[in-house]
């Protein structure tokens, strides 16, 4: 989407004791299924890279994965989460009872893993933070009707199963050992594995061929200056990443692949140009975030609206933060205009 990538084949994977298993996800802006990453322990056992989503067609996809590549998900050492996504975790509580392995999660997703994060309860705590975006109360009511009526499609992890992971941790695998990083962004809890020896980065949804890894808004650390700044810390990281000395990218969604450089190169990029486009608009005149969408997106959407409303704001806080953009009314309503 962002650059020329190159897929490459499982068979390379397995050369080095890792077994992809795709779980399809009921929501097209994932990007396609996501991956579950099984991998060879030197006790013969496996630690799981995520679990995919607890829906019924996720679980009998994992299991028939499994199965095929002759993994025994009732011989797991650990269950590692790349971060509190339910297409990440949403078999984590299964699966840890049917093999007894702990579940470990970065200390800032852990609150999405055990359900105190559930997104109907976010906007009725942080509703009057939504009107402040310029989300018409209407619009308002309609996202909360749509978010209580939405199925729960997993089951949460209780927290006595869990335990924290952070950057810098080591994991040693029967071929080879990664070390955590911590890469906030599209959470503030995600963690990717790196294999700095064989050229190996597990990219979880850090780094995407097909899709943008949407910078989700996120309000677990606060609405005001403790917010989380969802873009601002992605791009820092994902500079990170570029620099890297890369062969494999094994990421959320898709088949692994070479050219991380260029699609970064790509997707910085594109950032860039959304960034012209609503420093344009602001230049005319101030406008809230919810008058913004349309820059963005032709249309608003109701199923969409947080992901339009996020992807919108963190790029007015990259804005922001170089100081481009400023905040011109601040009142129950924020209006933001060039600076």
């Amino acid at each position: 989407m962002h650059g020329e990538t190159t897929d490459l084949s499982d068979s390379s994977l397995r050369e080095l004791g890792i077994h992809r298993i795709e779980v399809p996800v009921p929501f097209v802006e994932a990007g396609g299924p996501a991956n579950v990453y099984a991998i060879e322990d030197a006790d013969g056992r496996y630690t799981l890279f995520d679990t995919g989503i607890g829906t019924s067609d996720g679980i009998i996809a994992l299991r028939a994965g499994a199965s095929q590549a002759g993994v025994d998900l009732r011989a797991l050492s650990r269950i590692v989460i790349s971060h509190g996504h339910l297409d990440h975790f949403g078999n984590a509580q299964l699966l840890s009872e049917e093999s007894g392995a702990k579940v470990y999660v970065h200390d800032h997703d852990r609150e999405k893993v055990i359900g105190d994060a559930r997104f109907a309860a976010m906007l009725r705590k942080h509703r009057a933070y939504f009107l402040s975006l310029g989300v018409p109360v209407e619009t308002a009511d309609q996202m909360q009707a749509a978010a209580d009526k939405s199925p729960s499609q997993i089951r949460y992890v209780e927290p006595e199963r869990l335990v924290s992971i952070g950057e810098g941790a080591m994991l040693d695998f029967k071929h080879f050992s990664v070390k955590v990083k911590h890469l906030p962004g599209h959470t503030p809890g995600l963690i990717c594995l790196w294999a700095e020896r064989q050229r190996v980065f597990f990219a979880d949804d850090h780094v995407l061929a097909r899709v943008s890894p949407n910078p989700v808004l996120d309000l677990s650390q606060g609405e005001g200056e403790t917010k989380f700044r969802a873009l601002c810390r992605y791009l820092e990281g994902a500079k990170w990443v570029r620099d890297l000395e890369l062969e494999m990218v094994l990421p959320g969604h898709g088949p692994a692949f070479s050219g991380h450089r260029g699609l970064l190169d790509g997707l910085f990029g594109f950032y860039d140009r959304r960034q012209a486009k609503i420093l344009a608009k602001l230049s005319a005149g101030p406008a809230t975030i919810y008058e913004l969408l349309p820059t963005l997106f032709p249309r608003r959407d109701l199923p969409r609206m947080v992901l339009m409303l996020s992807e919108v704001l963190a790029n007015v806080e990259v804005l922001e933060d170089s100081k481009r953009v400023r905040v011109v009314e601040r009142g129950d309503v924020v209006r933001y205009g060039a600076a």
